[in-house]
């Protein structure tokens, strides 16, 4: 197990305050981009047993990096957090986060003086990691897209109005991380009921406890963002991305299918790019008992694997 560093990287003003962490080596530096709704502590470097995605990754030999975005973990709270949602621009659209990626790639590339980094991304952190690889080519060695957001055609339905933030209880988590295990199967998830998960999850928002029930403030704008691409509209173009990139997956992942995984294998720009679709896993595999094999193919092709 490793010591994790962790910082605050300041900004400029009017930019947020962002959470860095880190598991150092003189190894290749990976920046781990989280999704939609957890931190960085609750996903690549929360400990199972005593170990984590990015122990993982350090023991491989890798600079391990993870931050947190606005109005998550221990980065700055927006604004907006103090007033109501209603009638408000959702919060953290992936355009504007890809410069809190950019801001913390700099500081990346200045620590450990490389010209260099790769992403290692997840679920709506994929559209954040997109948009930053097809504008930043010359900065990227490789790209790993974990359950990533395609685009997909739009269904004519009318889209309710997505907030400037909401709210995300134990249970709402609970509830989607097994909605798409197949019935009959036993539990995947290491802590089936997210006894210590879910009380550290609750934790990374100070006001949790005081709403009924217990719950956890973040943006409203990965939610716009994975509707927008599920109505055809995309945040980045999969043709601008030239970098060395690995789509994988769980098999019983409905947020990111394989008609999802077709969709953006046929528009990479990159002429080395994989997809492998990994048994017995859903879109959060990393939280579940398959974990090693997303470890394994994540980790083989970030060191240069050409068939992870």
């Amino acid at each position: 197990m490793t010591s994790d560093e962790v910082t605050v990287l300041d900004g400029r003003p009017g930019e947020p305050r962002l959470l860095v962490r880190r598991a150092a080596s003189s190894g290749l530096s990976v920046i781990y981009v989280h999704g939609a709704t957890f931190p960085s502590a609750l996903s690549v470097a929360y400990r199972f047993h005593g170990h984590s995605w990015m122990d993982d990754l350090h023991r491989r030999g890798f600079d391990v990096w993870a931050f947190d975005f606005a109005g998550y973990g221990g980065s700055d709270r927006p604004a907006c957090f103090s007033r109501s949602p209603v009638g408000r621009q959702p919060e953290g659209r992936a355009t504007r986060a890809s410069r809190q990626l950019a801001r913390v790639v700099a500081h990346v590339l200045l620590t450990t003086g490389r010209s260099r980094v790769s992403l290692l991304a997840h679920s709506w952190g994929t559209l954040v990691a997109g948009f930053y690889a097809s504008a930043h080519q010359e900065k990227l060695d490789r790209l790993v897209l974990f359950g990533p957001i395609a685009r997909r055609e739009a269904s004519g339905q009318a889209r309710a109005a997505v907030p400037g933030w909401r709210l995300v209880s134990v249970a709402d988590q609970l509830s989607r991380f097994v909605e798409d295990v197949p019935p009959g199967h036993s539990p995947v998830l290491i802590e089936p009921a997210l006894a210590s998960w879910g009380s550290a999850y609750l934790a990374t928002d100070p006001a949790s406890a005081v709403r009924t029930p217990p719950a956890v403030q973040v943006p409203g704008g990965p939610v716009a963002d994975i509707a927008a691409a599920w109505s055809g509209r995309m945040a980045y173009d999969p043709e601008q991305i030239k970098t060395p990139t690995l789509i994988v997956r769980g098999a019983w992942d409905a947020v990111s299918n394989d008609a999802d995984a077709a969709w953006l294998m046929e528009r990479l720009g990159s002429r080395i790019k994989f997809d492998r679709r990994l048994p017995n896993g859903t879109h959060l595999m990393h939280l579940e008992t398959g974990r090693a094999a997303l470890f394994e193919t994540a980790g083989r092709f970030l060191a240069g694997e050409t068939n992870p």
